[in-house]
């Protein structure tokens, strides 16, 4: 099997899904909430609060701190002059080859999130599929879609 791919993800990016964590954490918060206002009118079950305040604290757990950081800690990339590799995963880490002459084109994304801290993502269009690397530095990021253009041109001109 070959070596994993060289290049990181920013470490901004840790930082913007803790931050995206923050915001699905606080959805869980309104419905555990709603659940609460549910359960003061409906019948008074004590468990019921302390059992939603659980569940809630661990959702924070994972989402903010242990999820983005596995997450951050598995992603990879490298680009060659014939394939793209991309590496990540959460619980089952996936690796995909794309081959440059499979690339139809390339794309640069940046969120108010991802603006605030800099950030852009990637998105690499075939045929079939798209293929997204999140979270790179800006100007890495447009230094690389167009290292990528060039790439899928020269790989197209050489077929």
């Amino acid at each position: 099997m070959r070596a994993e791919p060289i290049n990181r993800i920013s470490k901004k990016g840790l930082r913007v899904w803790r931050i995206y964590g923050v915001f699905q954490t606080l959805i869980a918060l309104l419905l555990g909430i709603g659940v609460g206002i549910i359960n003061f009118f409906t019948g008074e079950y004590i468990w019921l609060y302390i059992v939603v305040s659980v569940i809630v604290l661990i959702i924070a757990y994972l989402l903010i701190y242990l999820f983005p950081k596995v997450r951050w800690t598995r992603w990879r990339y490298e680009v060659r002059e014939q394939e793209i590799e991309l590496q990540h995963g959460l619980f089952v880490v996936k690796r995909t080859l794309v081959p440059m002459v499979r690339v139809q084109h390339v794309d640069t994304e940046q969120g108010p999130i991802l603006r605030k801290y800099d950030l852009a993502s990637i998105t690499i269009s075939t045929a079939a599929t798209n293929h997204t690397i999140p979270a790179l530095i800006t100007a890495e990021a447009d230094e690389l879609r167009g290292r990528i253009s060039v790439l899928a041109r020269v790989a197209e001109d050489d077929v």
